[in-house]
């Protein structure tokens, strides 16, 4: 079988596909944390209960970011990717609720999307 760049798994083509999917699971986790489900912007705290796809979409987002890097690639997810971990960086009081975050983040994306 020959191997082609769609069938490279760290090939343009393929981060495009993993930073859509990246995509669809950000707004359905934000959706899900703008109801008030913790855990999205950061790990759980003792005693939370775990979010797995947040935990996922997490890894996703830094395992993408890495590999946009290596390869030298501009991905048009990779603002979002970015906006994404700077938001999972924010600690303290100084910073608005998850679920407040989740919701302008949310509000964002769709003003994004209706402008296309």
């Amino acid at each position: 079988m020959h191997e082609t760049e769609e069938d490279d798994a760290e090939g343009p083509l393929n981060v495009e596909r993993l930073c859509a999917v990246f995509r669809e699971q950000l707004i359905a986790c934000l959706e899900e944390s703008a109801r008030g489900r913790a855990g999205l912007f950061s790990a759980p705290m003792t005693g939370e209960r775990v979010w797995p796809e947040a935990e996922q979409l997490r890894a996703l987002a830094v395992a993408l970011q890495a590999m946009m890097t290596q390869l030298r690639l501009e991905a048009a997810g990779g603002r979002l990717i970015e906006q994404f971990l700077d938001l999972c960086a924010m600690h303290g009081d100084a910073h608005p609720g998850e679920a407040r975050l989740a919701r302008q983040f949310l509000g964002q994306l769709q003003s994004e999307e209706a402008k296309r």
